[in-house]
Formats: structure tokens, sequence, C-alpha cells
């Protein structure tokens, strides 16, 4: 069935993910725009642990305005699926928030699931940033917080020099695997690239929404020697 993993510079093929961290996905079922059901997280599951070798994985659900995921919420639906499924992938749960208003509310109450001890998975629209985006991610920092920026490449309006501001201000990088291999377009594909030569991402993850990203995006996507090298050392094995 998954004869494509066969292929070793795809992303599944190569062996990246073997024993590697996954630091974004939308697998916990029911409470944004990713999985829908437990039948397709177990599924998305079985096959991180059994045909891949994925060994850790963080739950990250969206948190915004228009899906105003709770975090008791969050933690009850993660305590479900993690007394169904009991197969090798360790499982972590946090959120992706995006800096809108509710987030900031949050921020001011310190009602955020962190990745990691200090780190926060954050957002913001891919072609706008908040008016007040460099303020927001000073607060975090302020407040103890470490802003995880989620896939910057995809962010039209950032450029190298943006980028550098970031890294510089301390805030963790966070790459998305798809927009290596070209799924959200060349633009995306030429960003990443060049963070990556910079060495400026910390870690990588799929931002799985489906089970067929997971099954075939990867498979069909061929990357070349160097580039495999680097992703290996946001593998964090």
């Amino acid at each position: 069935m998954f004869g494509f993993l066969k292929r070793k510079e795809s992303l599944l093929g190569s062996g990246l993910l073997g024993g590697a961290t996954d630091n974004h996905s939308h697998i916990l079922y029911g409470v944004d725009d990713g999985v829908a059901t437990q039948e397709e997280s177990l599924a998305i599951l079985r096959f991180l642990g059994e045909e891949v070798g994925l060994k850790t994985l963080w739950l990250t659900p969206h948190t915004m305005e228009d899906v105003p995921n709770t975090t008791e919420g969050l933690r009850a639906r993660f305590a479900e699926l993690q007394a169904v499924y009991h197969g090798p992938v360790e499982l972590h749960l946090a959120s992706e928030y995006m800096m809108d208003t509710l987030f900031e509310q949050r921020l001011e109450e310190r009602d955020l699931l962190t990745h990691g001890d200090d780190r926060v998975l954050v957002e913001t629209s891919t072609w706008a940033p908040p008016i007040d985006l460099w303020e927001i991610l000073e607060r975090m920092m302020k407040y103890g917080y470490r802003p995880l920026i989620a896939h910057p490449e995809r962010y039209r309006y950032m450029d190298m020099p943006d980028y550098k501001r970031l890294h510089e201000m301390g805030a963790v990088l966070q790459l998305n695997l798809p927009s290596i291999v070209g799924v959200y377009g060349e633009s995306a594909r030429i960003k990443a690239q060049m963070l990556l030569d910079k060495g400026w991402y910390a870690m990588f993850g799929s931002d799985c929404h489906r089970h067929r990203s997971v099954t075939r995006q990867y498979g069909l996507k061929v990357l070349g020697k160097e580039t495999l090298k680097q992703l290996e050392k946001l593998s964090g094995k």
C-alpha cells in the first residue's frame, strides 16, 4: 500500500521521520478544521507509529476567535484520545494560537497551553500581521513565554529582515515540512530553503490536517541530499 516509501529522497522514504518529533499537527479530532473523527486520528497514529516510526507528536489544534477552544476542553479531548491510543508514538498537547483579540485575552490571563516548558505556538494571517505584532511578541516574552512561530515561511508579508529580527529577539521558528517540498507554492519553498540555509529554524512539523496529507504528500515529493541533512538537524533525534 505504501510502496512509494521506498523512494529514498522523499520525506517519508528517506527515514527522516523515523525517531523524530513532529511539533505541529491537527490530528486531535473534532476540535478544529483538522481531523474530524476519532477513527481517523487513530488511523494516522497507526501509520505514523507503525509505518514511519515517528517518536513524538505534538497535537496543536487551533485556538482563535473563529475556533474558540478552551484549555479545559482541549485537555479533555486529549485525555479521550490517550485513553484509546496504545501505540508507540508519544503524544503531547499544545495549541496553535492565532494572534488575535482572543489570544491577547488568554495571554493576559496566562491561560495558554505551552509547547514544552515555556514555548507558545503562534500564527498570523498568511497575508497580513496584527497591527501590533512586535508588541505582542515582546509582551509574550515579558510574561515568560517564548514565541514559537508556526510556518514563518508561509507569511507573504515577511522577508529576511523580519526573520532575522525574530531570530535575534529569541523567537523559535518552526518549519512546515510541506513547505520545503512546494506544497504551499514556490515562494514558501524558497523562503523555507533560505531559512534552512541560515540555520534559523529550530524544529519542524507536518501541520497535518488529514490522513491523506501524511500518506501521500510526503511520499510524492523529492528532496536533495543537502536539504535532508539540514532537516535531520531539526528532527529532535
